[in-house]
């Protein structure tokens, strides 16, 4: 299986915004979306992933530095400042246990996937476990299928 299986069935929906969105509209697109992740497009590239991951990470800084001074609220930054700039990707070739990999060793939670400059749509660890449980439901049915005496599910 490829990367491409799993936006073949997962779909293309794409979540953006630009660098300078304030992150207050990003928190709330993404629970508004009940998503994890935006992708930050600029001039129709991709600059930078935002997830929950940064979120948490410039709330637990400011929970830090307020108790030293002021700090900026989530109606001051903006996704450039927090945004991940360098993100890794898949590409639609992309063997899918490689995909895992990858994300299991980077703790990845979120990849966009790009064929050359295109940014095609994001998998989540979550679309990858759905498809490899889907995958191998469909290996098994079909095993028992060919195995014609096996008991069947109640």
């Amino acid at each position: 299986m490829h990367v491409r299986d799993i936006l073949r069935v997962k779909g293309r929906a794409l979540y953006a915004v630009a660098p300078e969105t304030l992150l207050s509209e990003c928190v709330t697109t993404m629970a508004d979306l009940d998503i994890g992740s935006l992708v930050v497009m600029e001039q129709g590239r991709l600059a930078g992933m935002l997830s929950f991951r940064e979120v948490i990470r410039v709330l637990a800084k400011r929970q830090r530095e307020h108790r030293v001074g002021p700090t900026p609220t989530m109606a001051e930054i903006r996704a450039r400042e927090v945004m991940e700039p360098n993100p890794r990707v898949a590409t639609p070739d992309m063997d899918v246990n490689a995909l895992r990999l990858m994300m299991l060793e980077h703790h990845d939670r979120y990849v966009p996937v790009i064929d050359g400059p295109l940014l095609l749509g994001v998998i989540s660890f979550y679309d990858v476990a759905r498809a490899v449980l889907d995958s191998q439901s469909f290996e098994n049915r079909m095993l028992k299928a060919y195995i014609k005496d096996w008991p069947t599910e109640g």
